[in-house]
């Protein structure tokens, strides 16, 4: 890359940067928190509902690797989300030690109510941007993911979009 090529950013925009996250992020958030308030969940819940309706049949192992949490903070999650039928476990297919997780009728509305609101938020969002920033935005997210994580999230995009 050549010098004039180099973006010179100063500690006060990368501290803007920062804070612009955070504030996204709080408002991003804001519509699921009420919903999974009200069912005493947290947003892991809602993290687990959206990944195993991204990939049905998803086992606990992926699932453990994508959210990148503890094996009993996941169970914790998950024994909640089965208990109140919202998540099915199934036996794995080809390994029968596996568990193969999958949204219920109940399970998938949930996590489309969850959605919904950030879809909306997301979707104006972009359109009030314009289509360069979105892939700019994109391009900023995916150079903050560590290798590992950029691999993951690859992983995902490769999946069909509608089930």
């Amino acid at each position: 890359m050549m010098g004039e090529d180099l973006l010179f950013l100063t500690d006060d925009q990368l501290r803007r940067g920062i804070e612009a996250m955070f504030f996204a992020y709080r408002a991003f958030t804001a519509d699921p928190d009420l919903i999974l308030a009200e069912l005493d969940y947290g947003r892991a819940h809602h993290r687990a509902l959206h990944f195993v309706n991204r990939d049905p049949g998803l086992t606990v192992t992926s699932l453990l690797a994508v959210l990148g949490v503890t094996k009993q903070s996941l169970n914790r999650v998950l024994r909640t989300l089965i208990e109140d039928g919202l998540v099915d476990s199934r036996i794995g297919r080809r390994d029968r030690r596996e568990r193969q997780l999958h949204l219920t009728a109940k399970g998938t509305a949930l996590e489309r109510r969850l959605s919904e609101a950030q879809r909306a938020r997301m979707r104006a969002a972009y359109r009030n941007a314009g289509p360069q920033a979105v892939s700019g935005f994109r391009q900023v997210l995916e150079a903050m993911m560590d290798p590992e994580t950029r691999a993951q999230y690859q992983a995902l995009k490769d999946l069909p979009e509608d089930r």
